[in-house]
């Protein structure tokens, strides 16, 4: 681009910044605001807008008949009489036996292991839907259950944050129809 070319673009600039400057900052001539309402204007449908007399009365009635405190005073109040409790029973009640936890559910299926034939280690095969999941003894499976024992059709599992303990047995596959 020429010198010439650029000295008119910024002389043009310059010259619409001033104008637009001028436009913005120039007194504005007092212009009515329209406060009418809109011709849309639909009042609310109040059937009958009568003060409610019934309801004043009956806050008037209104007693209250709890303790009679004085809340602005730090002196207990009177102590209620109560009135003596005849037991009904001599023998005492004993509590119910608490519930037992509900059994531990493993939301995965155990369907098989394999034997490392060089050091003799064992892992578990589960699946979860479509994840599989390949556990050793000691490791957990979905951050939640510790595989404690394994046989060879059952897997002892153990919940890591309870303690509890359940057994999975191997899952059987269909056989041929």
């Amino acid at each position: 681009m020429s010198r010439r070319t650029q000295i008119v673009l910024l002389s043009s600039l310059v010259a619409l910044f001033l104008l637009v400057m001028y436009l913005d900052f120039r007194p504005q001539a007092d212009v009515p605001v329209n406060a009418a309402i809109s011709d849309n204007f639909q009042p609310l449908p109040v059937e009958n807008p009568a003060l409610r007399v019934d309801l004043l009365d009956r806050l008037k009635k209104f007693q209250y008949e709890g303790s009679h405190r004085n809340i602005f005073s730090a002196a207990l109040p009177p102590p209620v009489a109560v009135a003596p409790v005849v037991p009904v029973s001599t023998k005492p009640a004993t509590p119910p036996p608490p519930a037992p936890p509900p059994p531990l559910v493993v939301p995965a299926t155990f369907f098989g292991y394999v034997t490392d034939a060089r050091t003799g280690s064992r892992r578990a095969f589960f699946n979860e839907g479509d994840d599989v999941y390949v556990v050793a003894v000691g490791e957990t499976l979905l951050g939640r259950f510790r595989l404690v024992q394994l046989g060879n059709t059952t897997a002892e599992m153990e919940e890591v944050a309870t303690g509890r303990r359940t057994t999975l047995t191997m899952a059987q596959e269909p056989g041929p129809s």
